[in-house]
Order: C-alpha cells, then sequence, then structure tokens
C-alpha cells in the first residue's frame, strides 16, 4: 500500500542520487540551505519510492505573485509509471496552493517532460543543456 508524507532531506538523499546524479559523491545541488524546504516522499509497504521537494523561490523570469520551485523529483526507475511520483507531484502541488502560491515552476528534465505535461505543467522558453546533467526546459504550473 502506498503512503504519500513528509519526509527530509536525509532520508531521499540516496534515492535523489542514484536516480538523478549517478556517480556523484558532492552535495546535492539545493541541499546546502534547506530553509523553507518541504519534502514530500512515496512510500510502498515501508520502501521508499519517489520524493521531490518544493521551497519558495521566484522564478528567474519574474512576476507577480508568490512562486514555489520544484526540485529533484526521483522515482525508483522499476516503480516508474504506477503512480508514485504523480501521487507526489499532487502533494507538493497541494502545499504550494495552501501556501498562498501563484506558480510552481521548475527546471525539468526532457526525458521526465511528458510527466510534467501531463500534470498540467507548460513548457516556457527553449530547451538548454546542462552539462552535468543533460537537455533541460523551464515548466511552470499556474496555482
Amino acid at each position: 500500500m502506498t503512503e504519500v508524507r513528509r519526509s527530509d532531506a536525509a532520508d531521499t538523499e540516496d534515492l535523489r542520487r542514484r536516480v538523478l546524479r549517478p556517480g556523484s559523491t558532492g552535495p546535492i545541488p539545493g541541499d546546502g540551505d534547506l530553509a523553507g524546504v518541504v519534502f514530500v516522499s512515496a512510500y510502498d509497504d515501508g520502501a521508499l519510492v519517489a520524493t521531490g521537494n518544493v521551497r519558495p523561490e521566484p522564478a528567474p523570469f519574474g512576476g507577480p505573485g508568490v512562486h514555489w520551485r520544484l526540485r529533484v523529483m526521483a522515482t525508483e526507475p522499476a516503480r516508474r509509471g504506477q503512480g508514485h511520483g504523480a501521487a507526489v507531484l499532487a502533494a507538493l502541488v497541494a502545499h504550494c496552493r495552501e501556501g498562498g502560491g501563484t506558480l510552481l515552476w521548475a527546471n525539468a528534465r526532457l526525458p521526465a517532460l511528458e510527466f510534467y505535461l501531463r500534470a498540467g505543467f507548460a513548457t516556457r522558453g527553449e530547451p538548454w543543456v546542462d552539462p552535468e546533467i543533460g537537455p533541460h526546459v523551464v515548466i511552470t504550473l499556474p496555482l
């Protein structure tokens, strides 16, 4: 049975590193300052299967209202397509809305773009390549 609940950086570091930064041993970008960061994870029979976090952070393109940034969504590769990531994302979106957010944005990896589009996000601007982790595009979701 899947349970979605709050978690923290330490509990999710292994999954985030394996999925998003394989072979990396340094700090995960964004983990240095966790003030205001909310981690949510999905557990199946007690095992961590998906995670993500949000933080209050203005979008780089500006705009009015309260912006939240979605970061480090990661799902165990063998568990993708089973709704765990979608459940985490839904809980994070709800948190942002409850906190008065008006916009959720992220730098999405292109291989995961369809996941975000299905959740209602739209792309903004042109894709680019991060030399360490590959192609990305900005995505936004009005709250």
